[in-house]
C-alpha cells in the first residue's frame, strides 16, 4: 500500500497539526465511554524506589484496597501500564531508567510523584549534594503530586482520584471530610 503524498515529501518527517483532519462523524459519546473505562481501570506500573513504595503497597492491601477504585492491576511492564507512581528518592544513577520506563509507556500516560523525595529531593536536598535528582519533574512531566514523608495510603488514593479527574474532568468519589483536630482551639459561641 502506497503512502499518501505529503508536503515536504520527506517520508520520516513528523505529521503536523495542520495535516490532521477533524473527524467527519462526532464520536463524543463513544469517546466519553472510553474515557470512563480508561479512568476506572488505571494500570500502574510496579515501580518503587524507596520507602514510599511500602505505602504504595499498603494502598493495595485489604484495608485501603485500591482495587475498589479501578487501579488494582500493577503491571510488570511499562508497555502495559498507563500510570507511573514515582515513589521515593530518584538518584542520578536511576534517572535514565525512570526516563526509559516513561518513554516505553503507551499514550495516554500519567505520572504521580509520591513523597517529598520524588517531589523535591526531600531530606536529601542540601547544598553540594551530587547524587539525588531534586524532583522527578526535572526528568519527566508530572501530573499529580502526593506530598508526605512517606505519604499515607489515603493520600495515594487521593492521587489516583486526581488522575481519574484529570482523565474525565469529573470526580466520581466523594470529597474527604475535614476532621477537626483535638488540639485546635474550640470555637467560641457568639453572644
Amino acid at each position: 500500500m502506497a503512502e499518501p503524498e505529503r508536503k515536504n515529501s520527506s517520508p520520516i518527517a513528523p505529521i503536523t497539526k495542520a495535516e490532521v483532519l477533524d473527524p467527519i462523524i462526532n464520536l463524543r459519546p463513544i469517546n466519553w465511554f472510553f474515557d470512563v473505562n480508561r479512568a476506572m481501570s488505571i494500570w500502574p506500573i510496579t515501580f518503587g524506589l524507596a520507602c514510599c513504595a511500602i505505602e504504595m503497597m499498603s494502598a493495595s492491601m485489604a484495608r485501603f484496597d485500591i482495587a475498589r477504585f479501578g487501579a488494582e492491576v500493577f503491571r510488570p511492564s511499562a508497555r502495559q501500564a498507563d500510570l507511573m507512581m514515582v515513589t521515593g528518592t530518584v538518584s542520578k544513577k536511576m534517572a535514565p531508567a525512570v526516563v526509559r520506563l516513561y518513554e516505553q509507556m503507551p499514550a495516554p500516560k500519567y505520572v504521580m510523584a509520591c513523597g517529598n523525595c520524588a517531589i523535591s529531593g526531600g531530606p536529601f536536598k542540601f547544598e553540594n549534594q551530587y547524587g539525588i535528582v531534586e524532583g522527578v519533574d526535572r526528568l519527566i512531566p508530572v501530573d499529580v503530586y502526593v506530598p508526605g514523608c512517606p505519604p499515607r495510603p489515603e493520600a495515594i488514593l487521593e492521587g489516583v482520584f486526581a488522575i481519574q479527574k484529570k482523565i474525565l474532568g469529573v470526580r466520581f468519589w466523594p470529597e474527604p471530610q475535614e476532621i477537626p483536630s483535638p488540639l485546635a482551639e474550640p470555637k467560641k459561641a457568639k453572644a
